[in-house]
């Protein structure tokens, strides 16, 4: 046997898919379709979220008087992530880690001590590592290197999930943490993805309907002096999930997170009907495989299955 371990990864049924993500409600703004259905289809899907969201605030004006938010916040998350995850139809592990925060001020304050992203790499990456030998997901999702946006608890979900990938099958690396099992495929989540942003504002602007991404669009057309195109994505979109069908799930999943989403707010400017009519598809970018597969893709197990 090589260092790396060759024990074989082709699938046995079902096929398993892992998400990585930061705090409780991630799963559900990122990729909830996606998961859903995958789910509905008879793939195992695993959500593990790095942190418990501890140092969030309370995002919906309508629970701003909640008193368990006030009385014990993460407590709440928890809760609210068994129903989301109930929602998805998924399985789901907590890391174990502390939310680092969202640091504000000028000059940005310190990370608080012992937070998640201010841990060494390999101690943040073992229980990811632990559960990818446990799950043995063929394909990873995570965010890009700037966490899909910079917070820095999903810059190191990003660096944990990379890490986690690259590590785990390797069975000279984390000892202590199961068998080696070498994941196939890694791929980064776009949730944000400017070319979906643009076909929904210009949808609503035709439909005479107001744009939720009005101020957005202005953003990128500052970065264009002719106005035309948006910026140019770090990791270009290799693959799309037509998930349509599960858009009401995926608010469902979104609704779950009562402190953390408004049901009036932003994620649900556009109707589904709508969403479905114009973007009806979650994107990612396939980042590394190590199984044969041809671009573009319409199924993260394509090269598996």
């Amino acid at each position: 046997m090589s260092a790396r371990e060759s024990t074989d990864s082709r699938p046995t049924a079902p096929l398993r898919l892992l998400a990585v993500h930061a705090h409780p409600d991630d799963e559900a703004s990122k990729g909830a379709a996606t998961m859903a259905s995958y789910a509905a289809a008879g793939v195992e899907v695993m959500v593990a979220t790095c942190t418990g969201g501890e140092r969030g605030s309370i995002l919906n004006p309508g629970a701003e008087d909640d008193p368990a938010g006030k009385r014990d916040l993460a407590g709440l998350r928890r809760r609210e992530m068994a129903a989301s995850q109930a929602a998805l139809g998924i399985r789901h592990r907590w890391l174990g880690f502390t939310d680092s925060g969202l640091p504000e001020g000028d000059p940005l304050p310190d990370l608080p001590f012992g937070c998640f992203a201010l841990q060494p790499l390999e101690r943040a990456a073992a229980p990811l590592v632990k559960l990818v030998r446990e799950f043995r997901p063929h394909v990873i999702i995570s965010y890009d290197e700037n966490g899909g946006y910079p917070h820095p608890d999903h810059i190191m979900a990003h660096k944990v999930a990379v890490e986690a990938f690259a590590a785990a099958g390797d069975p000279e690396r984390y000892p202590g943490t199961g068998s080696a099992w070498e994941p196939s495929k890694l791929y980064y989540d776009r949730a944000f993805n400017p070319e979906r942003f643009r076909a929904l504002h210009f949808a609503l602007e035709e439909a005479g309907l107001k744009s939720p991404y009005a101020e957005r669009i202005a953003a990128w057309q500052e970065t264009d002096a002719e106005g035309h195109q948006p910026p140019a994505p770090t990791h270009a979109t290799t693959t799309q999930i037509e998930c349509g069908d599960f858009f009401e799930v995926r608010d469902e999943a979104l609704r779950s997170h009562r402190t953390q989403v408004d049901p009036n707010g932003f994620f649900f400017a556009v109707s589904p009907d709508l969403q479905r009519k114009v973007w009806p598809w979650e994107d990612y970018s396939l980042i590394e495989s190590r199984v044969e597969t041809d671009l573009p893709e319409t199924d993260l197990f394509a090269g598996i299955r």
